[in-house]
């Protein structure tokens, strides 16, 4: 089964009813939203539940966190994301994700629906009509309000039970256990007046390392006993019980862990520690100051950090984020977060051509939501900025599958950024390859000519050769390699052009020969670009010369040659997550192993192959000069294994897991 889950911190604690009833439901319902007020364990009984289904309940189970979704046009794509699928197809997202679902027995789970009602609405709406197998499991303050939705109310903890249980456990992980018959009473009156609420617990065990339990018994009492005086607001009890322990959690902390905690809430994504550092230093915090901080806020479970990165409740982050409101620092923050993810993006490109690729692709990966929001807050402040920012991750986002947040993003920046400047210029060249990637060749070498025009005026060479390499990938894709050819060899003659923007006209050159024929000469190209990629610990343009290697060994007659090729793309296209490239990959394999006689493995290849090409929405595509192969390949293993086979050993490969078919087929 196809399972992505949201790790739990900290062990899960009751609602055994609830969660039996829960996975009742979701085999008689087709949507069900779970609605309660922040804090109260909406997100852990869902995580818990579909975590806990075995495959005979669903084929997959896929988590998409909607909480950092702050434009509500990228909904779609967000959770295509969390489905797996890496969508190159010119329609609407919508669309591709109801294909790429199709008839298959799938839960989702969208969580934290309160702030896109209307649009998760719409959106749940169009799958369940069109993906029969298709159950939605939602998380809300609010319902969304359709027809067939079956609200499942989540309330506090049973005081005396479920409460107290969940605060022992909190209690004891933080080296607080209680054994007198007084401690008992005391964490039962604790349990009471924070209403049950689970966040609440989580909050209030975390002061035990510096408060006794009686004492916070009677603060808490006092507290929320003026809380519920005459003329206080009306609200629910527990959402009080929950502002106040917040509140009273924030005015516990040093000044300066309640300033790093506002600062903390400008984060969509779990935020890295330098990162945090880099946005929330300054002033009073020192970084020796915010290093001590930080420990605070995690001492006292305002903040977790798992696997060097910080988490904050929702709950916890909107009252930061209300904190910062009233520091006066929302912008200035807003700020530095966007200068700081603009600085990691531009480093990144500028390390593009080097040893560290993968992990550059890692860490862009791992902070998408914040370079949204650096994008978001830039578009709105400074347009320029955000035409920078844009540029520098256009190529990234393509090659790593964020197409449509790509092309959201690369539109907006080329709508309001004008002129004949190289940031204009490179915004169009990446959203060239952005169309170019999703077959629209017309309006991708129009980008071409666009970033071509400003390249010149700007005189930039680095831009002009990226502008030729866009122009020749539109050529090499119509079956036109002779003028790709001529593009390419015009764009390396300019000096001043960056080893990254070399390399990709170097590649455009493979292409072209190969396709012309000229196979020895394309092989000796490919070659020194592989030596030169080798000798710089690059992996997107190595895997490329892998593949043009591969094809030439087809066409020469040496098969296990290019079984070797292919194997050795793959290995790269995996490390940069490259699923586009996976699915090219394992058809040139699938080539391969047919010439070999190696019918079954060549099957079990074209079906794996078949799932990647799903997963980026489109059918099967690459250059011209592999279609004859691919079709040759098929027949031929057809033959040597029969229909029967063939098929059997295909519909497999297609229902198992692709990654862990990829991994046996790169380990043979």
């Amino acid at each position: 089964m196809d399972t992505w889950m949201p790790p739990e911190s900290g062990s899960f604690v009751g609602r055994t009813g609830e969660v039996e009833e829960l996975a009742r439901r979701l085999g008689e319902r087709r949507l069900v939203t779970l609605v309660g007020t922040g804090g109260i364990g909406k997100s852990r009984l869902a995580s818990r539940v579909a975590g806990g289904l075995g495959p005979d309940a669903f084929t997959g189970v896929h988590w998409a966190p909607l909480w950092s979704l702050a434009n509500a046009s990228l909904l779609a794509p967000l959770v295509a994301d969390a489905c797996g699928l890496s969508d190159h197809s010119p329609g609407e997202p919508v669309d591709a994700l109801a294909d790429w679902i199709g008839a298959r027995r799938v839960l989702l789970v969208l969580d934290s629906c309160e702030h896109l009602v209307t649009e998760c609405a719409a959106l749940v709406s169009a799958l369940l009509a069109r993906c029969p197998g298709l159950v939605v499991l939602a998380t809300s303050r609010e319902p969304l309000g359709t027809e067939t939705e079956f609200l499942f109310p989540v309330g506090p903890l049973p005081v005396d039970s479920d409460a107290m249980d969940l605060f022992a456990d909190r209690a004891d992980a933080v080296g607080v256990r209680w054994t007198r018959p007084e401690d008992f009473v005391a964490a039962a009156e604790v349990c009471r007046w924070l209403e049950g609420v689970p966040l609440a617990l989580e909050l209030a065990a975390a002061r035990l390392r510096e408060r006794p339990l009686s004492s916070m018994a009677r603060l808490l009492r006092g507290r929320l006993s003026l809380a519920e005086s005459p003329g206080s607001p009306v609200r629910p009890t527990r959402h009080r019980a929950l502002r106040t322990t917040i509140g009273w959690s924030h005015e516990l902390c040093e000044p300066l862990e309640r300033l790093l905690w506002a600062r903390l809430s400008v984060f969509r994504s779990a935020a890295a520690v330098d990162d945090a550092v880099r946005v929330c230093r300054g002033g009073p915090l020192t970084e020796a100051a915010l290093e001590r901080a930080l420990e605070g806020l995690v001492r006292k479970s305002v903040v977790t950090l798992s696997g060097g990165r910080l988490h904050l409740f929702d709950s916890v982050r909107e009252y930061g984020a209300l904190w910062l409101a009233e520091l006066g620092e929302t912008r200035t923050t807003a700020d530095r977060h966007a200068r700081r993810f603009h600085e990691l993006a531009v480093a990144v490109e500028d390390s593009w051509w080097g040893p560290g690729q993968a992990d550059a692709c890692a860490r862009l990966a791992g902070c998408h939501g914040d370079l949204c929001a650096a994008l978001e807050h830039l578009l709105a402040t400074d347009p320029p900025a955000a035409a920078e920012l844009a540029g520098a991750l256009g190529f990234f986002w393509a090659c790593s599958g964020h197409l449509h947040e790509a092309a959201h993003y690369l539109e907006e920046c080329a709508r309001v950024v004008s002129g004949p400047g190289a940031v204009v210029g490179k915004v169009a060249w990446a959203l060239g390859v952005v169309r170019c990637l999703r077959g629209e060749y017309d309006t991708a070498a129009r980008l071409a000519g666009r970033a071509d025009e400003c390249a010149v005026r700007a005189r930039d060479a680095t831009l002009l050769a990226d502008a030729a390499y866009l122009r020749g990938l539109v050529m090499l894709l119509r079956g036109d390699p002779s003028d790709a050819l001529a593009v390419a060899d015009r764009a390396l003659a300019e000096p001043g052009v960056s080893a990254p923007a070399v390399a990709r006209c170097r590649l455009v050159r493979v292409f072209a020969l190969t396709a012309s024929g000229a196979l020895g000469e394309a092989r000796a190209e490919a070659e020194g670009l592989r030596r030169d990629s080798v000798a710089a610990g690059e992996h997107w343009t190595r895997s490329y010369t892998e593949y043009q290697l591969a094809v030439i060994a087809l066409r020469e007659g040496h098969p296990a040659d290019a079984a070797g090729h292919a194997r050795a793309m793959l290995r790269d296209k995996r490390l940069i997550g490259d699923v586009f490239g996976l699915g090219l990959g394992l058809d040139l394999l699938a080539v391969a192993l047919s010439a070999l006689a190696r019918g079954e493995e060549a099957a079990s290849a074209y079906g794996t192959g078949r799932v990647f090409w799903q997963m980026v929405g489109h059918p099967q595509r690459g250059t011209p000069e592999l279609q004859p192969l691919r079709r040759h390949a098929e027949l031929s293993a057809r033959r040597q294994i029969g229909d029967g086979a063939y098929d059997d050993a295909y519909r497999l490969a297609t229902l198992t897991d692709p990654f862990a078919a990829l991994e046996t087929i790169l380990t043979e």
